[in-house]
């Protein structure tokens, strides 16, 4: 049965939207909102979902061991792995000799490292940073220059491996990932990171993303040509920046110094027992640091090459920080500040604008795995679709 009613009657009944409104907002809101949260850094802004409860077990790092991940860093000479908490700590550690350059041997060192560490933890995620130009979607290595991989399908080796699903990204950009989130560069909105090792590596940060360039290829600023027919690389061209500023070019100026019987070089060779062939850019700097003239005045002409190569970066990105890492950062001031002399002197349109600060990284050697690690936790988060085309670039905080 319906009943006859008058709009009178009707609008008496029913609330006020004041009334409604009132009612909606007395009741009691969920302490769980979700705040703040990384955007995906491969694919862009991802609907926010609503947090399920955590359980936190007696206070003490209980939410904290649910966030552990496990980073990789692939470099020329060693393998490093890490566990990693939410906040870029290292609290477990793990590292090989790189095995020459055969891929399946260099999957195996990986796996080694990951099951070594694993077992002991409540593992989330594994990032892998590995030297060369990738296809993100795919997790290939399509080329790098200091290992045999070309077109190398590393997610998926790996993921067979290991049994679990596993991110891969360009070593570089996991470093500076990790200086931007944990380090020197956090809150700058264009950072450059250059990490010096084997050979020169690069990342830009752009507005909190990882700027890979259209194919996905930017940032490889240690193959920049600054020598036109200098020194060859193990890229196939000649003159690159990094055959000048890495660790590489540091051990073979210093064996050549040893090897000419120059007197400056005796303290050089007491250190490797008379054999010029061991003295690498790690010994060269360790002996800098001990206070060696001749070994300072080679790390003084590396950290000059380096500031030159800034200064053409900065005419072409005008970043606001440059954060200098990797192994041949831990040479510290005996580097940055013959390289940031270098910079100023070579610097397009100085004295007429805005100079970049130039600085040391933060979180040194460890950078690459640190990164690796924390990017890892965002790109595998449930729900994450593969397959999809390659981005412009990665997209990284909002």
């Amino acid at each position: 049965m319906y009943e006859t009613v008058t709009v009178a009657e009707l609008r008496r009944r029913t609330p006020a939207r004041q009334e409604i409104t009132s009612s909606m907002q007395s009741e009691p809101q969920d302490s769980a909102a979700p705040g703040p949260r990384l955007q995906h850094p491969f694919f862009g802004r991802r609907r926010t979902r609503r947090p399920r409860p955590v359980a936190v077990e007696h206070g003490a790092g209980q939410l904290l061991r649910r966030g552990l991940a496990i980073g990789v860093d692939i470099g020329g000479t060693k393998v490093a792995a890490g566990v990693v908490d939410l906040h870029g700590n290292i609290i477990a550690e793990a590292r090989e000799s790189t095995p020459g350059h055969d891929p399946r041997e260099v999957e195996n060192v990986i796996v080694r490292l990951v099951r070594e560490l694993a077992p002991r933890h409540r593992i989330r995620s594994i990032g892998i940073g590995a030297a060369g130009w990738m296809d993100l979607a795919n997790g290939t290595v399509l080329f790098s220059p200091h290992l045999a991989w070309r077109n190398e399908p590393l997610r998926d080796n790996l993921e067979i491996l290991l049994r679990r699903r596993v991110s891969v990204v360009n070593d570089a950009d996991a470093a500076a990932w990790a200086e931007w989130r944990f380090g020197t560069g956090r809150g700058e909105p264009r950072l450059v990171c250059i990490t010096l090792g084997t050979g020169i590596g690069g990342a830009m940060i752009m507005d909190g993303r990882v700027e890979r360039g259209r194919h996905g290829v930017a940032g490889e600023f240690g193959h920049q040509i600054i020598v036109p027919g200098g020194h060859r690389c193990e890229c196939g061209n000649r003159g690159c920046w990094e055959q000048y500023a890495s660790g590489n070019a540091l051990g073979r100026e210093a064996r050549e110094l040893a090897t000419s019987n120059s007197p400056v070089a005796q303290a050089l060779l007491r250190e490797v027992d008379g054999d010029p062939s061991r003295i690498t850019g790690a010994v060269v700097t360790r002996l800098a640091l001990q206070g060696d003239p001749a070994c300072r005045e080679l790390v003084d002409d590396v950290g000059q090459w380096l500031g030159v190569g800034l200064a053409n970066l900065a005419a072409a990105l005008d970043p606001g920080t440059f954060v200098i890492g990797g192994g041949l950062g831990a040479a510290g001031n005996l580097l940055i500040d013959p390289a940031r002399r270098a910079f100023e002197r070579n610097l397009t349109g100085r004295g007429f604008r805005p100079t970049a600060v130039v600085t040391a990284a933060a979180l040194g050697p460890e950078a690459g795995l640190i990164g690796a690690a924390d990017l890892s936790r965002i790109t595998l988060r449930p729900g994450h679709r593969r397959g999809r085309a390659v981005p412009r670039a990665y997209r990284g905080v909002g």
